[in-house]
C-alpha cells in the first residue's frame, strides 16, 4: 500500500492580519495560479477581484504560513515557495510586459537543480524587484482598492506602498486527514503531521508493506515527488516481485490496415492547450484554412488532444472518417507523440502514420505579442506537415531480448540502495567500484543533521550488499568500454588486475559527487583554514582545534553561487549547522558565526537553523559584492584568522578572530564524470553533473535508452534525498528487466548499397557506432545496424551519394515540407 497523500496549500484566512477574504485585491499563490490559466475564472486573464482591471504594480509576500512560530502557522519551510513565485512573476511579465512586481522575502531559496538561473532569470526581468524584509498588511486604499504594505529596508527604513495586487505565497500544509490517515494505518508522524521518516529508508513506514510518496514525506517539489512514486513501486516490487506479471493482461490493438496504396486521407486536429495555444493563435481561423489544403478531408479543434477523452475522439474519427493520415498540431512531439501514435494504432493504423505541427513551442509560446503573425505561422507549419504527412509510410518496430541483470556505476549510499532493490527483485547486479572500499563520500560523515549514525548505518548496508548472492562487486575499477544497446549492453572493466566482461540490460549511473579544493580564503596555506568535510573529521575525533577554539567562523558559497559555478551546492547550509551545532555540544563556550548569503534550510531543517540560532550561533549575512576578507594576523598573543565582513544589519564592518575557518566548498562533479558520460553516451548539465531525460517527467532516466540515475551524480543532495532517488531509479530500471523483450523504434537509417561508395562518412559521423563495413556481392559496402541506429540523420546528411536513407524522414518527405514553407 503506498500512501501518495499529498498536501494542502496554507489558508491565510485563519489569520486576519493577511486580509485574504476581506480586501478583494488580495489573493493566493493558487489563486493566482488560476488567474494565469485559461480555464480559470478569467480565462487566462490575470485581472484584479474589485473592478476586473488588470493590475500594473503586483507584490507578492513570501513564507505565508511558513518559517513563522505564530498561532496557526508552520515553523517550517515549505521548499517550494520561492520557485513558484518565481514562476509567476516571468508568466506575469510574459502577459503584461509593463507590470511592474516587487518580491518580498526572507531568503530566496534556490536550492534546486537549475533554480539558481532560474532566479537569475526573474531577477534581471525589468520592473521586477526583489527586496529582503517582512512586511504588514495595513489595509485597503478605499478609492481604488489598493493594498497597502508597510516594509523596511536598511537603506530607506521603514516604508509604506500601495499595490495593486497583493499575492500571498503561501505554504504547504500536511494533509487536512493527516489524523485520521495516521490512525487508520498505525503509521507515525512527526510533530508537523507529516508521516515520520526513517533517515536510512524514507520510503518504509513502521508498519510492513505500507510506504510513503511524494509530499506526504514532507513539503516536496515535483521532481522529487515522481521518483519517491517511482521508489514506492520498487519497494512494493520487492515484496510483491512473485506476482509481476502474472496478473497483467496483454493490450490488444487492432489489426492493421494496409493503406500504403491508398490516396492519403488526411485528418487534422488543432489542439487549444487550454489557453497556451489558443490566446495567442486564431484556433478556428487555422482549422478553417487546412480544410482548404490538399488531402486535408478532415480538421477539428480541440481543447485538450492528449486528455483521454480527445485522444479516443481521435481514433473514433480517424475510423469514421477513413482517415490514413492524422496531424496534430499542439504541442511537442518530445511528450505526446507516443500516445497520439497509440490513437492510430487503436484505429487499425500503422502508427508511423501520425505526424506533429508545433504550435505552441514553435509558434504561440515565442510569439505571445504577435497574434495575427502567429496565426499565419501556425498554418504555415501545420501546411508543411500536411505536405510531409503525405509521403509518410508504414514502419514496423522490432522486438529486442532483454538481458535481466542490470549494472550500477558506483558504490555509494545512491548505488548500493539502488543494486539491494533491483537484487531484492529478483536479478542480478553488477556494481562498479573505483576505490578499494564501499561507501564514497559518506565514510567522510558522522551523523545527519537529524542525527542519523552514517558509519553504523553504512556498515550495514555494506554489509547488505556483500551478503547478497546476487550482487557482485568489482573493485578498483575502471571500465575500458560500453557496447550494445537497451536490454542488451556489454561492458568492458579492469578490476583488480583482472579484465571483466559484463553483459546487462540496463545501467545505473551513482557515481557521486566531490567536495572542490577552495583556491581562495587561505585554504591550503593555512591550517586553520579547513572545508566542511574536514572539519567533521575534526568533530568526530574530538580534536583540540575544535574543543579549544574561542572563535568558529564558517564562510558560506564558497566556490559556487559565481560565474565559475552558477548553482547552489543544496547541502552546504545544513552542513554548516549540523558542525555549528555539534561544536556546541563539544565546546559550549565558543563563539560561532556563520556567514552566510541566504540561508537554504529548506523544508523540515528550518528547525535545526532555528534551533542554531537559540543556542547562541551568529549568522551574518553578507552581499556577493561584499566577500568577507580574510588574512592570517596575531591578535592578543595567538595566531588566528582574522575575517573582515561587512554587516548590512549594522552597516559598518565586523572583524572576527578565528581560531578557525571553515568553508562550505562546492560541491562539484565526480572527477570521472565527462569519461562515464562519453562511455555510456549520455549528457551532462550546464554545470557538469549529469542531464536527466525530463526534469518532472523522467527525473531518474536519461535520454540514451536503458541508461538510468541517482545520486548526487544527478545533482547535490541529502542522504535521504539520495535514497529516495536510488529506490526511484530502481523502480525504472525493473520496468525494463522485468520484460522479455523491449521494443526499438522503426524510424532507423538504411543504406541503399547500389549508391554506397564505401567512403566511410557515415561511420565517422555516427556516433552510436551503428554502422560499419561489410563484405557483399558488390565489395564492401556500409551497412546500419537498426538496434543501434538512434535515427539522428548524422550520416543521412553526410552521405555523399545519398545512399543512406532515413526512414519517416525521407528526403522527399522533408523537401515536401521545406516547398510548402514557401509556398504563398
Amino acid at each position: 500500500m503506498i500512501l501518495a497523500c499529498g498536501i494542502e496549500p496554507f489558508d491565510p484566512a485563519v489569520k486576519e492580519e493577511y486580509g485574504y477574504g476581506r480586501y478583494a485585491n488580495v489573493v493566493t499563490s493558487m489563486d493566482f495560479e488560476r488567474l494565469l490559466s485559461s480555464t480559470g475564472p478569467y480565462e487566462g486573464e490575470v485581472l484584479r477581484n474589485s473592478d476586473r482591471r488588470h493590475p500594473k504594480k503586483i507584490a507578492w509576500i513570501q513564507c505565508v504560513g511558513s518559517r513563522r512560530v505564530s498561532e496557526n502557522e508552520n515553523s517550517y519551510c515549505s521548499g517550494v515557495c520561492c520557485t513558484y513565485t518565481q514562476k509567476q512573476v516571468i508568466l506575469s511579465k510574459d502577459h503584461d510586459p509593463e507590470v511592474e512586481c516587487t518580491i518580498f522575502h526572507n531568503d530566496i531559496r534556490a536550492y534546486g537543480k537549475d533554480f539558481e538561473r532560474y532566479f537569475q532569470r526573474a531577477e534581471q526581468l525589468p520592473g521586477v524587484e526583489f527586496i529582503r524584509s517582512y512586511t504588514t498588511i495595513l489595509g485597503e486604499n478605499p478609492e481604488n482598492g489598493n493594498i497597502i504594505i508597510r516594509y523596511s529596508t536598511f537603506d530607506d527604513g521603514v516604508r509604506d506602498e500601495e499595490f495593486e495586487m497583493v499575492v500571498l505565497s503561501v505554504g504547504l500544509n500536511p494533509p487536512r486527514e493527516y489524523l485520521e490517515i495516521a490512525r487508520k494505518f498505525d503509521i507515525e508522524l512527526n510533530d508537523f503531521g507529516f508521516s515520520k521518516l526513517d533517515e536510512a529508508d524514507p520510503i518504509a513506514t513502521r508498519v510492513p508493506g505500507i510506504f510513503v510518496s511524494g509530499s506526504f514525506q514532507g513539503p516536496t517539489d515535483i521532481p522529487e515527488s515522481v521518483f519517491t512514486a517511482s521508489g514506492a513501486g520498487s519497494k512494493c516490487g520487492e515484496l510483491l516481485n512473485f506476482r509481476r506479471g502474472k496478473l497483467a493482461a496483454e493490450r490488444i490493438y487492432p489489426a492493421e490496415r494496409d493503406v500504403s496504396s491508398d490516396e492519403p486521407r488526411i485528418g487534422v486536429f488543432v489542439c487549444h492547450c487550454g489557453a497556451n495555444i489558443s490566446s495567442v493563435v486564431n484556433v478556428s481561423e487555422v482549422v478553417d484554412y487546412v480544410l482548404t489544403l490538399p488531402n486535408v478531408i478532415y480538421a477539428k479543434q480541440q481543447l485538450f488532444s492528449c486528455a483521454t477523452n480527445s485522444a479516443q475522439e481521435i481514433t473514433d474519427l480517424a475510423r469514421e472518417q477513413g482517415l490514413n493520415r492524422v496531424i496534430i498540431a499542439a504541442c511537442s512531439p518530445r511528450t505526446l507523440e507516443p500516445l497520439f501514435r497509440d490513437t492510430l494504432r487503436e484505429a487499425g493504423l500503422n502508427q508511423y502514420y501520425c505526424e506533429m505541427a508545433n504550435i505552441r513551442e514553435h509558434c504561440s509560446w515565442v510569439h505571445a505579442k504577435q497574434k495575427d503573425e502567429a496565426t499565419a505561422k501556425a498554418k504555415d507549419l501545420v501546411r508543411m506537415s500536411v505536405a510531409r504527412a503525405r509521403f509518410l509510410e508504414p514502419l514496423q518496430e522490432f522486438d529486442l531480448e532483454v538481458d535481466n541483470a542490470a549494472l550500477v556505476v558506483g558504490g555509494g549510499i545512491a548505488g548500493m540502495t539502488c543494486a539491494l532493490s533491483i537484487a531484492a527483485q529478483g536479478h542480478e547486479v553488477w556494481i562498479l567500484e573505483k576505490e578499494k572500499e564501499l561507501g564514497g563520500v559518506a565514510r567522510r560523515l558522522n551523523t545527519t543533521l537529524e542525527g542519523m549514525d552514517v558509519q553504523a548505518y553504512l556498515k550495514e548496508l555494506v554489509r547488505a550488499v556483500y551478503g547478497n548472492t546476487l550482487i557482485h562487486v568489482a573493485h578498483e575499477a575502471e571500465i575500458k568500454e560500453v557496447a550494445g544497446y537497451i536490454g542488451n549492453f556489454e561492458t568492458t572493466v579492469l578490476s583488480e588486475g583482472r579484465q571483466l566482461k559484463i553483459r546487462h540490460g540496463a545501467a545505473v549511473i551513482a557515481i557521486g559527487a566531490e567536495e572542490s579544493r577552495p583556491d581562495e580564503y587561505l585554504y591550503g596555506e593555512d591550517p586553520k583554514v579547513v572545508t566542511h568535510l574536514e572539519l567533521e573529521a575534526l568533530i568526530g575525533k574530538q580534536d583540540e582545534k575544535v574543543s579549544g577554539a574561542e572563535n568558529i567562523v564558517m564562510i558560506q558559497c564558497v566556490g559556487c553561487r559565481n560565474e565559475d559555478r552558477n548553482y547552489c551546492s543544496r547541502v552546504c547550509c545544513g552542513h554548516a549547522v549540523k558542525n555549528a551545532l555539534e561544536i556546541r555540544k563539544l565546546n559550549p563556550e565558543a563563539s560561532i558565526y556563520i556567514l552566510f548569503r541566504d540561508m537554504r534550510t529548506y523544508g523540515l531543517k528550518e528547525e535545526f537553523y532555528r534551533q542554531a540560532s537559540e543556542n547562541d550561533i551568529s549568522f551574518i549575512r553578507y552581499e556577493p559584492e561584499t566577500r568577507p576578507e580574510v588574512k592570517a594576523v596575531k591578535a592578543a598573543g595567538r595566531e588566528v584568522v582574522r575575517v573582515t565582513v561587512a554587516d548590512p544589519v549594522l552597516g559598518q564592518k565586523l572583524e572576527l578572530d578565528a581560531d578557525l575557518l571553515a568553508l562550505a566548498a562546492a560541491v562539484v562533479p565526480a572527477g570521472d564524470t565527462e569519461q562515464i558520460a562519453g562511455l555510456f553516451k549520455v549528457t551532462l548539465s550546464p554545470d557538469g553533473f549529469f542531464k536527466e531525460a525530463h526534469v518532472k517527467l523522467r527525473p531518474v532516466e536519461f535520454a540514451a535508452d536503458g541508461v538510468f540515475l541517482c545520486g548526487t551524480a544527478h545533482y547535490p543532495k541529502y542522504i535521504s534525498e539520495t535514497i529516495n532517488q536510488a529506490y526511484g531509479a530502481a523502480g525504472r530500471v525493473l520496468t525494463l528487466l522485468s520484460q522479455d523483450t523491449v521494443t526499438a523504434s522503426g524510424a532507423v537509417c538504411e543504406v541503399h548499397e547500389d549508391g554506397c561508395i564505401s567512403c566511410g562518412a557515415c561511420i565517422t559521423a555516427c556516433t552510436y557506432d551503428a554502422i560499419s563495413f561489410v563484405m557483399t556481392d558488390k565489395g564492401r559496402k556500409a551497412r546500419v545496424n537498426p538496434v543501434l541506429c538512434k535515427g539522428d540523420g548524422l550520416c543521412n546528411a553526410k552521405c555523399p551519394t545519398n545512399a543512406i536513407v532515413l526512414k519517416h524522414f525521407t528526403n522527399e518527405a522533408l523537401l515536401a515540407q521545406v516547398e510548402a514553407a514557401t509556398a504563398c
